[in-house]
């Protein structure tokens, strides 16, 4: 290994200091101290994080030594006359970026270092071209970066309630905005109930206060919430609007549990926190007219709501009485006429009788003539005739002498009494027949 030259004036520091000893009769002083590559990067690393310039910083000039990397990632320099800074540009940030080798432009990032080589660089996070105003690209870096967070998407925009009680003020309290809001309110809807949270509208820590003032609306300690929240400044230079395009500002009008409508200059300025905004109203004046109803217009359409409901409450009552007489007619047409009824009901009350006495008659005479013929076919009035009815002892009629036999015996049925008999002989025919 090559021994390392010592630096320019080392052997003469040496001496000195060896003469100095030798006169004083002194110790030689400590050895300094060393430290290691990666704390001495690390360091300088805490240095760069704690320096706010370094950490938001926008750098103008020439893209040089232009380069993309396989996983997307891009890599320059930007340059001018007089010095160049290498830049890197990741993947996840430079999508949908238009960038070439030779374009003049502005940069947003951070200075870091790349720990591996020791190298300086601006980690860049957004590009505009040269010329567009620092401001302006600022406007368009911040802007990009929340839409793409989502805190511009529409399907989360909340409607403002009809007819608000509690309106809270983000302003100035010395502001023209605060009267003017007032003055409005009191003359549309004086139903509600004004509510200011004071905050600074310009200057250093601006967007600190109005984002404060917001937040406050939702503190735990702040009693009964407002309904709905202007936040709102007068017109003014962009310099002078600034605070309501930074970042504060906008995540604290996102973050809000509570509607927000954007007031913010005149009609032409747009500013982030119109673009976050449940609501962009054009000024300050026609904010309050938005949040609110006019409380004439308003009584107006009360009493022509109880007009017209009157209306239709007689309309539907005519209907109905009209309907009912019309039944009432048509009952009085079809309804039958009780003294015709009872006159008809007492003459079929006497056709049935008549139908009735014919047919009971009818029925005697059958019923009769019925009787006679049983009485002719009665086997008992041939025995008062004086013949007997045989029948075995069992009681089964006997028909022909040939069911029976000597020695049989009869039971004969006679008109007054029952004999029995035992048969001798049986004769068929005029023939006799003897068993014994």
């Amino acid at each position: 290994m090559a021994r390392r030259r010592p630096p320019p004036g080392f052997h003469a520091r040496r001496a000195r200091s060896q003469a100095q000893f030798e006169l004083r009769d002194e110790p030689p002083a400590a050895v300094p101290e060393s430290h290691p590559v990666g704390a001495v990067v690390s360091h300088i690393t805490a240095l760069l994080e704690a320096d706010g310039l370094l950490q938001d910083l926008w750098v103008e000039g020439e893209v040089r030594n232009f380069s993309r990397s396989g996983a997307g990632h891009i890599y320059f320099r930007l340059a001018d006359d007089s010095a160049a800074l290498s830049c890197v540009f990741f993947r996840g940030r430079n999508r949908g970026v238009k960038l070439e080798q030779g374009d003049e432009i502005l940069a947003h990032g951070q200075i870091g270092i790349y720990r591996e080589r020791g190298d300086l660089q601006l980690l860049v996070d957004s590009v505009q071209p040269r010329g567009t105003g620092v401001l302006q690209a600022e406007f368009e870096r911040l802007r990009a970066m929340l839409d793409a967070e989502g805190l511009f998407a529409p399907e989360r925009k909340r409607a403002l309630p009809r007819y608000p009680q509690r309106i809270g003020v983000v302003t100035s309290a010395a502001g023209a905005v605060w009267h003017d809001v007032q003055q409005v309110l009191a003359r549309r809807w004086p139903l509600a109930t004004l509510i200011l949270s004071p905050c600074l509208t310009q200057g250093d820590g601006a967007a600190e206060s109005i984002a404060a003032a917001l937040t406050a609306f939702a503190a735990p300690d702040a009693g009964d919430p407002p309904d709905v929240i202007i936040v709102a400044r007068g017109g003014g230079s962009p310099e002078d609007l600034w605070a309501y395009n930074e970042e504060p500002v906008a995540r604290a009008i996102f973050a809000s549990p509570i509607p927000v409508v954007s007031a913010v200059g005149h009609e032409t300025d747009f500013t982030i926190a119109d673009y976050v905004a449940d609501l962009r109203a054009p000024t300050p004046s026609a904010a309050a007219e938005i949040v609110a109803p006019d409380s004439g217009e308003e009584s107006a359409r009360v009493r022509g709501l109880v007009a017209a409901g009157g209306q239709i409450v007689e309309s539907r009552v005519a209907r109905h009485r009209q309907r009912l007489t019309e039944s009432q007619r048509r009952l009085a047409v079809a309804a039958p006429d009780p003294g015709a009824l009872r006159v008809e009901l007492h003459r079929q009350l006497q056709s049935i009788e008549r139908r009735a006495s014919t047919a009971m008659s009818l029925r005697g005479a059958a019923l009769a003539a019925s009787r006679g013929r049983l009485a002719a076919l009665n086997p008992l009035a041939t025995l008062e005739r004086g013949y007997a009815m045989l029948s075995t002892a069992e009681g089964a009629v006997i028909g022909s002498a040939a069911d029976t036999a000597s020695g049989d015996r009869l039971r004969v049925r006679l008109r007054d009494g029952t004999l029995g008999a035992l048969i001798e002989s049986v004769e068929l025919g005029g023939e006799a027949d003897e068993r014994d």
